[in-house]
């Protein structure tokens, strides 16, 4: 079931970092499955055609070294590395990739629960001369929610690493199409992003938003929406139909702006660049609002 924190206009359910979820990808402090505001739901699935949804991402949920886990080009085949938020994974070939089910020892986790809030902390072992602490609290606010994140590193090695919310997002699970409206704080510029799979050209860019021209039943992905340039960590998406929307904003500037997403899910991902040297902490913050208009 998980845990609720509710108001008189917000639910949130929280599952804590052993219920459900137990994949070797997401961050298991704090995953946030569920948001809804007057009974009109905020958070999708990452697959619907899955028959085991436990093995997926679902709603608000973040993840640590997409690209490379920390430590595992130092670790031996056969060794264990970091995944920050879930434990050690066992490297049983040359290449990490962010969809294998890796083998997994749990790190330590401690869990708090108020009436707003849910403070969510994950200790991990030491391995290869890396170690850390994360702190998380999901905090409920009138029309939104707050993560704050806290990052200790506890080992003797550096860590550099990155961090971003998946946010499957969809409103009144409206599938993707010409109700949709997503809109950045930048100008867009096709011709500088990185990657751009857009098969069906269901997804119109615009100067400072996109728009969705039909139904994708096929998967898009754009990479590098900025360019590489520092720009405002903020999105916001409008369902124009019913006229509400969701918006997050970070507590930092980003280098780099993802968006995937298909037929039901519309997914931006502002990330954010950590580097932190042993006995340093890193944190950051992101804020949630709904919307009218």
């Amino acid at each position: 079931m998980g845990h609720i924190l509710k108001n008189q206009n917000l639910e949130l359910q929280i599952d804590f970092p052993l219920e459900n979820y137990s994949f070797s990808r997401f961050d298991w402090t704090g995953k946030i499955v569920s948001v809804k505001v007057k009974n009109i739901q905020f958070a999708s699935v990452e697959d619907p055609n899955c028959q085991n949804q436990n093995l997926f991402g679902k709603g608000f949920y973040n993840e640590f070294g997409i690209d490379s886990a920390v430590g595992f080009d130092e670790t031996e085949i056969g060794g264990w590395f970091h995944k920050i938020g879930v434990g050690l994974l066992k490297k049983e070939d040359a290449y990490y990739a962010f969809t294998k089910p890796y083998k997994i020892k749990p790190a330590e986790f401690q869990t708090r629960a108020g009436a707003n809030h849910v403070k969510i902390t994950c200790i991990s072992a030491r391995a290869n001369g890396y170690a850390y602490e994360l702190r998380k609290e999901i905090k409920l606010q009138e029309t939104g929610f707050s993560i704050n994140y806290y990052l200790k590193n506890t080992g003797e090695k550096t860590i550099h690493t990155d961090e971003y919310v998946h946010n499957f997002t969809a409103i009144h699970n409206d599938f993707v199409g010409e109700n949709y409206s997503l809109n950045f704080q930048f100008v867009l510029k096709p011709e500088l992003f990185g990657e751009t799979v857009n098969p069906e050209l269901a997804v119109s860019i615009g100067e400072k938003g996109v728009s969705f021209n039909g139904s994708p039943t096929k998967q898009f992905f754009f990479s590098n929406l900025s360019g590489g340039k520092s720009v405002p960590a903020a999105w916001e998406l409008i369902q124009l139909k019913s006229k509400v929307g969701i918006r997050e904003s970070a507590s930092f500037q980003t280098s780099k702006i993802n968006l995937w997403g298909w037929k039901h899910v519309i997914s931006p991902e502002l990330f954010f660049d950590i580097h932190i040297s042993p006995n340093e902490t890193k944190e950051w913050s992101r804020t949630y609002e709904v919307f009218e208009i």
